[in-house]
């Protein structure tokens, strides 16, 4: 039937859904996120350059990725608030609304709720993305719901679906900033109470975060790197330079020639204060002993090249030991990269002089940049980690020689990840270790603690919730 042919009902002419490419590609995330545990910061990217090298209509310029990355990282981030948002307009509990269609009312409530786009606009836009994905019948569920969602602003809604901090401050906070109930719970407790603490940090874990650039020794310079459009100095790490404005790091020669990485603010201090940490006796040997991606590794050959020093970078995962040594490819003195098991380590007892184990955890502490980690996480995932990173520290306090130093690093916050393996460690070997303040090591940075520890917070440093414990070997 031609479309000159169509009976249509006087008043409704027919209107053909539009395809939007910016928001198919952000449901085409969501879906991945969803359907195969993918990482948004590593499905988006990709999407992103093929859209920019399209022709036609669907050709994405700077303001289209721009757009598309917003609505991604957004709903993602405010996953929890927009659940409780749609779960009061439908009329099912919301498991039983098919995840496809849940995607397309999530990302119409982020941009009613979380964006200044219109709210005809917002809403035609969801309804014909729900058209082209998901079918007539579908799309007048959306256009239903989010009518209902667009009622309301944001804090209209929050004073609606969240109970009253004084009621239940947990579940408030979760609500409100849109944490699970028990992440909240966690984090307050590594903050040590407070409520204006533990609110800026779950507000700062929901802001798109800075892309930071590492400049690496002897093959760039953060004065190469600020010659930049939009690029501005590090806070804290003198090889740091922040890209504004959301900048391109792959537009960066310097990046595309690995000469330059990105790597977070937070993970250059880990990297730093362990290469800077006093020793006693020979500085030779160095080792990474959970490498991958190669981000500290890239930065540690670097620093060891520059004393005549050589680091070992291990990885467990063949596919990340090779992602290491593309990192490590072109440092300036020598370095060796392998695939081995950290908790059954190749090489010899009391080998290195310094030893770095940033060990596997739930990655709390990296929230801004993976928005999606929050929900795909639970409390019993603890209990998986915690033989694995006691078993790794153990690793690296058996491959350092008596007056070497061991780093022992989570990008996780929650205390039964930090400080509670470190404690069980130093019972374990007693007077054959020393913790040592890792305060000093991080020069000009505030508010690290009482020590000796450092834990770093996004809403205090800027950067991720890097934990680092810096420990001697004795005898």
């Amino acid at each position: 039937m031609s479309e000159q042919s169509r009976p249509r009902k006087p008043g409704k002419p027919y209107r053909r859904p539009q395809k939007d490419p910016v928001r198919m590609l952000a449901f085409e995330v969501l879906r991945a996120v969803d359907e195969r545990d993918a990482y948004a910061n590593l499905v988006l990217p990709p999407l992103l350059r093929r859209a920019r090298e399209k022709e036609g209509p669907e050709k994405f310029d700077g303001r289209d990725a721009a757009l598309a990355t917003e609505l991604v990282y957004g709903t993602l981030r405010r996953q929890g608030t927009y659940d409780a948002v749609i779960a009061q307009c439908v009329d099912r509990p919301l498991r039983e609304v098919d995840p496809p269609v849940l995607d397309v009312l999530s990302l119409g409530a982020h941009q009613l709720l979380g964006t200044r786009i219109p709210t005809h606009a917002a809403v035609s836009a969801s309804v014909d993305l729900a058209r082209v994905v998901l079918g007539d019948g579908r799309a007048k569920f959306v256009n239903a719901v989010l009518r209902k969602v667009a009622q309301h602003d944001l804090d209209g809604w929050l004073e609606r679906v969240a109970p009253p901090y004084e009621d239940d401050p947990e579940d408030h906070l979760a609500v409100v900033h849109s944490h699970p109930r028990w992440v909240v719970s966690a984090l307050w407790d590594s903050l040590g109470g407070g409520r204006a603490g533990i609110e800026d940090l779950l507000e700062a874990d929901n802001e798109r975060p800075e892309v930071t650039l590492v400049a690496r020794p002897g093959r760039s310079t953060a004065e190469e790197l600020l010659r930049e459009e939009s690029a501005v100095a590090g806070r804290w790490s003198p090889y740091a330079v922040r890209l504004s404005e959301g900048g391109e790091p792959g537009a960066v020669d310097a990046v595309r020639e690995g000469r330059a990485g990105v790597q977070d603010e937070g993970s250059q201090l880990v990297a730093l204060a362990l290469a800077n940490a006093p020793l006693e006796g020979p500085d030779k040997a160095w080792l990474d002993g959970c490498a991958g991606p190669g981000g500290k590794a890239a930065l540690l050959a670097a620093l060891a090249a520059e004393r005549g020093a050589v680091l070992l970078a291990s990885e467990k995962q063949p596919h990340r030991a090779g992602l290491v040594a593309r990192a490590l490819h072109g440092n300036p003195g020598p370095y060796q990269v392998i695939a081995a098991d950290g908790t059954r380590p190749p090489w010899r007892p009391g080998a290195f002089d310094r030893v770095l184990m940033d060990v596997p955890c739930t990655g709390l502490g990296a929230l801004r940049r993976r928005p999606e980690a929050r929900w795909r996480r639970r409390p019993e995932d603890l209990d998986g980690f915690a033989p694995l990173q006691r078993a790794l520290l153990r690793t690296a306090l058996e491959s350092v020689r008596v007056g070497g130093v061991v780093g022992y690093a989570t990008c996780s916050p929650h205390l039964a990840e930090t400080r509670a393996v470190v404690d069980d460690m130093l019972k374990q070997y007693g007077d054959a270790v020393d913790l040592i303040d890792a305060r000093p090591l991080l020069e000009g940075v505030p508010a690290l603690g009482e020590g000796p520890d450092v834990q770093l917070w996004p809403h205090l440093h800027g950067t991720d919730a890097m934990y680092l414990a810096l420990i001697r070997r004795v005898a």
